[in-house]
Order: structure tokens, then sequence, then C-alpha cells
């Protein structure tokens, strides 16, 4: 693993979710957030910001976007530093910036990709635009010595998350698996009672946090919240 590994957090924007998805009486106003990872083997950008949309999402959701190569200049990078993007899923508030980097390897869920190009889904220039280049995954991978993609299927069937080992312990980036780290909490705290033999009901919680949890993580990071889950033992 890379000593200097590290990952930082770029603002991309904001869009505003209508009470008819927020489950309440009101709007909820939600940050779109991108993660760069470095490594010795160059820069992973986790998801890339808000694309382009037609008029009728534009006025659903009143994104309003942070440029991504404002972004990253930020972090005293440019584009063509950018060694891989890896997407969460493709949704249009997640891969916004593809198009940007085009020649660089997109690596997403195999079946992620297929729901993309069915329609319905995405938009269309934000998903096969000049220079697109996709390695499709059919599961885990360790893209780079103590970087790993895992499943995390539930907001998509092709969701995946970024695991991210650091010499101070391992950062989840989760992307939407959990829209909030409230959330991951509650699903965390579910699955220690099951463990512990708590009678039943208890709640149910994602398969895939038994996998997580094997990485022994420090820090869960999202793509819509900008809370930070941490294991309660420090």
């Amino acid at each position: 693993m890379a000593n200097d590994t590290s990952v930082r957090r770029l603002d991309l924007g904001y869009f505003v979710r209508p009470a008819v998805e927020t489950g309440g009486p009101e709007p909820r106003v939600e940050p779109v957030l991108a993660y760069l990872v470095r490594h010795d083997r160059g820069l992973v950008l986790f998801d890339t910001g808000i694309g382009a949309a037609d008029p009728e999402t534009e006025a659903h959701y009143r994104p309003r976007r942070r440029a991504l190569p404002e972004a990253l200049a930020a972090a005293g990078v440019a584009l063509a530093d950018v060694s891989l993007v890896v997407n969460c899923h493709l949704h249009f508030d997640h891969c916004g910036g593809n198009p940007l980097l085009g020649g660089r390897p997109i690596l997403v869920q195999d079946v992620e990709l297929a729901t993309a190009r069915g329609g319905g889904y995405t938009f269309d220039e934000l998903l096969d635009f000049p220079g697109a280049t996709y390695e499709e995954l059919a599961g885990e991978a360790e893209i780079w010595p103590g970087v790993h993609i895992i499943p995390t299927p539930g907001h998509t069937d092709g969701h995946q998350s970024l695991v991210v080992r650091q010499p101070d312990g391992t950062v989840i980036l989760a992307g939407q698996a959990h829209d909030f780290g409230s959330e991951f909490a509650s699903d965390h705290l579910a699955r220690r009672a099951a463990l512990d033999g708590v009678t039943q009901p208890l709640p149910p919680y994602r398969p895939w946090l038994d996998r997580l949890t094997d990485f022994d993580p420090r820090r869960v990071l999202f793509a819509h919240d900008c809370a930070v889950w941490e294991p309660s033992d420090g």
C-alpha cells in the first residue's frame, strides 16, 4: 500500500430534492460530492458531478453546479492529471463530468452500464461521448494496491463503493449506497445487534455491510451528505 495515499473531498454543487422524494413535507437541499484519491500509481476521481440535463429535470431538481476543473484546481490538480474515474453509479448527478475525461478508463459494474444503456436512466451524452472508455467489472476488484471496488447494490443494481486503505485507517467512499451518514450508522448498528444475538424483530441491513466491515473502516464518506461516519471506538 502506498504510504502517502490520501482522500480529498470535492464540492461539485448541490440540488434541491423535491418534497415528493424526501418522504416529508419539505424539499431538501443536498450536496453533490466527489472524491480525489492520491496514490503512488496516480489520481483516482470518484464521481464527477452534475451533468447537463433537459429542462424538465432542471426544473425538478434546480441544480447549482461547480465546474469540475474549478474543483480540481482548488485541490491543486487538473483534468489531465486524473488517471482513473470510478463512478458509484451513472445517474446524471454522479457522472456529469465524465465527458471532460475522455480517454481515461471509467470503472463501472457491468450491470450498471447495461442498465444505463437501456434508456430512461441517464442522459445519453453523459454516457457514450467521444473518448468514453469503460472498464466493466463483474464484482469486486483491487484496482491498485490498497484500493478496492466493492459492489453495494441498493440505490441501483450496479452501485459500487470505493475502499481506500490509508496509513491512519481505511476510508470507504460509499457514494449513494446510503443517502445519509445516519442511515449508514443505523444499518451498522442493526448488523451489530443481529450478530450480538438480540431477539427479533430487528431492522434488516444491507448484506454487503458484512464485506465493508471486513476492511475495518475508520471513516465512511457519502455523495450527498457532508457527514462522516466513524466507529464509536474511535
